[in-house]
């Protein structure tokens, strides 16, 4: 999101707390799926169940062929991916895609979250599921988290696709100017309070605020509907939502995406949509760098697309992961 953007957010989000005219908290938790049940949407997506030690994390999968993951967004879920799944799997590729531990209808307990506990996830999924190198695509948060893969696990990876990727799961207070960071460290406490925090939860998870805040950062304003809507509201009642939140909220932020570029070996492809206010396209240098030296590797502007191009435009987005890998190969 720049040096000036607080880096914790992700659309498929049911809490919207304002920080700052340009900048904001979201988040949310999908409402529990049984496993094998599909999940509730106009793109039906058959859910399943693998065991990650005590913990049941919630997943999908669909096609044959080379293995790709798809990692949601800090508040997202599968569901996020609905419109991306099935276009390509019938491309020709193996499609998964898991609800991180407390998020979607994977469990979600009062620990301490960390990007490093999602990579291990992440790792130990790969391990048991796909066991072959993959193609690992993230949005947000989940690209920061495929970043890390490349990085830190190469040999579970072929290629890297990245969307409007964050720049770390919360802010980094040397980043920020005062009194932003003041203003943001206090706001963290308050979250954090056993006290205040439920309370601060609960008062700004209405539908309205929901609807006004991905009018925001969604560049199709049509994208935005009453099941959009809906599927945001109803998850956040889960009764560890507000314990999880403060968590993931006062997490590290992880290390900056520079230095895992520069471990990063694999072929990417970074995708940006212009109208994002959370991570502007002007954060995306580094990537457009990278593109320019380092073929194959290539960087798109998507205009009109906000923070969430594959959710917003999913058919130009699917096109270009399609026709890039199928350059690569």
């Amino acid at each position: 999101m720049g040096n000036h953007r607080l880096r914790v957010t992700a659309i498929f989000s049911a809490l919207i707390v304002p920080i700052h005219p340009n900048y904001l908290i979201l988040y949310s938790m999908s409402a529990l799926v049984s496993p094998t049940t599909l999940i509730a949407t106009e793109y039906p997506l058959e859910s399943h169940v693998w065991h990650w030690g005590e913990y049941q994390i919630c997943y999908t999968v669909q096609g044959e062929g080379q293995p790709i993951v798809l990692i949601h967004g800090f508040g997202a879920s599968i569901g996020h991916w609905r419109k991306n799944i099935a276009p390509l799997a019938a491309a020709g590729y193996r499609v998964y895609a898991l609800d991180l531990l407390g998020f979607g209808a994977s469990d979600k307990p009062v620990l301490d979250y960390s990007l490093d506990l999602w990579l291990g996830q992440l790792t130990a999924f790969w391990q048991e599921q796909i066991q072959q190198p993959a193609v690992w695509v993230g949005n947000s948060i989940g690209a920061l988290l495929a970043l890390m893969v490349l990085a830190q696990q190469p040999e579970m990876a072929i290629a890297g696709v990245l969307l409007n990727a964050a720049g770390g799961l919360n802010h980094r207070p040397e980043e920020m100017p005062f009194p932003l960071n003041w203003i943001m460290g206090s706001f963290t406490r308050l979250v954090a309070s056993p006290l205040v925090g439920p309370l601060l939860f609960n008062q700004v998870r209405r539908k309205s605020r929901i609807r006004q805040t991905l009018y925001q950062v969604y560049g199709d304003r049509q994208a935005v509907t009453d099941e959009l809507v809906e599927m945001l509201y109803q998850p956040s009642c889960h009764p560890n939502a507000a314990q999880v939140f403060a968590s993931i909220l006062t997490a590290p932020a992880g290390l900056p995406p520079q230095t895992l570029l520069e471990q990063v070996q694999h072929p990417l492809l970074v995708l940006w949509g212009e109208k994002d206010p959370w991570t502007p396209i002007s954060a995306s240098g580094l990537y457009q760098q990278r593109a320019a030296t380092d073929a194959p590797s290539a960087f798109y502007p998507l205009p009109r697309a906000g923070h969430c191009p594959h959710d917003e435009q999913p058919q130009t987005v699917n096109q270009y992961i399609i026709d890039w890998l199928g350059e690569i190969r």
